[in-house]
């Protein structure tokens, strides 16, 4: 089984990050972005290949920048269930209540800022950025979800990370 792993790992058609993702992936605490689906794939796929090529698990944490558990879970399951087990799986969770154009319009209304939009303050809030969803989408988030996509939104704006 080990041998098909290998082949299907080489005959996969996900290539490899590019090279400012390899330096963005170094233990550097600089400046990291959390890792998209097909990323994360990538990199349980290319660990694989090192543990299917006998390479330990101290060596899988050191590359890749894991935990030793992450390793051992990995090795475990491609042991016993195969490479098909570490590939990505549908994403868990409620689907989003925007669509991917409300959520660009979104961006958008932030990156105008909130006097563009009629508020005496230039300043988005949590509060503030789920009361223009409500307003606009008729979709309502509490503040907790509110908060969480304003952090997404403002990385994109400073341009940092």
């Amino acid at each position: 089984m080990l041998e098909k792993g290998l082949k299907d790992i080489r005959d996969t058609d996900l290539q490899p990050p590019p090279l400012s993702q390899a330096l963005k992936s170094s233990n550097s605490p600089v400046c990291e972005s959390p890792l998209s689906r097909d990323e994360m794939e990538r990199r349980r796929m290319e660990a694989a290949e090192d543990l299917l090529h006998g390479l330990s698990h101290s060596h899988v944490v050191a590359k890749f920048g894991v935990s030793r558990t992450t390793a051992s879970r990995w090795h475990r399951a491609l042991t016993a269930k195969g490479l098909e087990s570490l590939r990505k799986a549908k994403a868990p969770g409620r689907p989003s209540r925007l669509t991917a154009e409300q959520k660009a319009q979104i961006a958008d209304m932030f990156d105008q800022g909130a006097l563009a939009l009629g508020f005496s303050a230039n300043r988005w809030t949590a509060a503030l950025l789920a009361r223009v969803i409500e307003d606009r989408f008729s979709v309502r988030y509490s503040l907790d979800h509110a908060a969480r996509i304003l952090a997404k939104l403002e990385p994109a704006r400073s341009g940092a990370c």
